[in-house]
């Protein structure tokens, strides 16, 4: 006589047909219905992700009956689901959200393409983005493109390829072309631009106040007594790089003062550029008496390298910076900055990215979002309260 598999008792157990071919039990006991293996089941191996078929073995039971009372189908006995979830957690079972979302046609999952992860700007605009997909029933996924136009392409497919509901993407430094923005805009797949946008597609981004922002840091060295102001940039073609620049350029000309090709400077923007860029600087001529850098670490790179040079800051030579960070009010002298407020570009791209998801079949046209920035002057360039013109 058979025993049952899950009360363990004889009496009751009675057949009750074939499930593909195999034998079918019925236990009028617990009221389950069970198969059982023709051959004994190897044991399940710990290293391998459990499966809804390995669940199935294990009770002897059909895949489908596992899936249903997982699901929480009324088709099923109370007895075989609590048979079924008491396995699940004994096995440690974790359901594929991939194979869920091919059903339900959403993920629940947003990916994000981001430069470079060690600048302080995108990790902390990263965190925001977590912090407001948790609390809106979404993951994240993150990819890091390591300024790489080609490792971009990469991880722009290879999160497409994942199913993910949307995309936030900022560009890396090399990116010229956007083909691989395109094909996914014609998938129909929600795109958010934030910090470093295109412009030759029609997505909705988020951005902040590069021109503005580079006016106000040199209009206040101006403002301090500077009269040979130098910058430190990116890329000469990158975009930031072109909208800080002008910005620099319109606030010398509102004060009169002539641009000298000679105090422009174009870097990389890796560590210790800041160091090549001061020392560059330095051996000029005229040296600059106010440098704004176009990231807060290569301002405080250029500081170190004046302070062992012994000169005085900010009475010699005053700094400013775009982007502010814990080291900028913690190094001596601390450093004047603009701050553009990653947390808030972080918390609105997100945010503008699940609404266009939730409304991807009733899409209206693509904005620009601004996040108004400050700016923070500090001991890095506070020379007097107010310089006469």
């Amino acid at each position: 006589m058979q025993r049952c598999i899950k009360c363990n008792t004889v009496d009751g157990v009675i057949k009750s047909g074939f499930l593909r071919g195999r034998q079918r039990f019925y236990c009028k006991s617990c009221n389950l219905n069970f198969v059982l293996e023709i051959e004994e089941s190897a044991p399940l191996k710990k290293n391998n992700q459990i499966t809804i078929v390995d669940l199935a073995r294990y009770l002897g039971i059909s895949a489908s009956t596992v899936s249903r009372a997982l699901n929480g189908k009324t088709d099923i006995s109370p007895c075989t689901r609590e048979a079924v979830v008491k396995a699940a957690v004994d096995l440690d079972y974790r359901p594929n959200l991939l194979a869920q979302s091919l059903n339900r046609g959403k993920t629940n999952t947003i990916g994000v393409v981001i430069p470079n992860v060690e600048l302080p700007f995108f990790a902390t605009a990263l965190a925001s983005m977590q912090k407001v997909a948790i609390e809106t029933g979404y993951r994240i996924m993150v990819c890091h493109s390591s300024e790489s136009e080609e490792i971009e392409i990469l991880n722009t497919d290879t999160l497409i390829a994942c199913r993910v509901d949307g995309l936030l993407i900022s560009h890396s430094k090399e990116t010229t072309t956007f083909e691989h923005i395109r094909r996914v805009l014609a998938k129909n797949i929600p795109i958010v631009h934030f910090d470093r946008v295109c412009h030759e597609v029609a997505t909705t981004k988020v951005v902040h106040q590069d021109f503005k922002g580079s006016f106000d840091l040199v209009e206040h060295l101006i403002l301090q007594g500077c009269r040979k102001i130098a910058v430190m940039l990116g890329p000469e073609k990158f975009y930031i790089s072109q909208i800080r620049l002008a910005g620099y350029k319109a606030a010398l000309q509102k004060h009169g003062i002539a641009v000298v090709d000679e105090y422009i400077y174009y870097s990389e923007m890796n560590k210790h550029d800041g160091t090549k860029a001061f020392e560059y600087f330095t051996n000029l001529p005229q040296p600059p008496d106010g440098i704004f850098a176009m990231l807060s670490r290569n301002a405080i790179e250029m500081m170190v390298a004046a302070k062992k040079k012994h000169i005085r800051i900010p009475d010699d030579m005053a700094f400013v910076s775009f982007g502010d960070e814990t080291l900028c009010e913690l190094f001596e002298p601390s450093l004047t900055v603009f701050n553009h407020y990653p947390t808030k570009v972080g918390e609105a791209a997100i945010q503008l990215l699940i609404e266009n998801i939730k409304n991807k079949n009733n899409q209206e046209a693509p904005v620009t979002h601004a996040i108004q920035g400050k700016l923070v002057v500090r001991n890095s360039s506070s020379r007097v309260k107010e310089y006469c013109l």
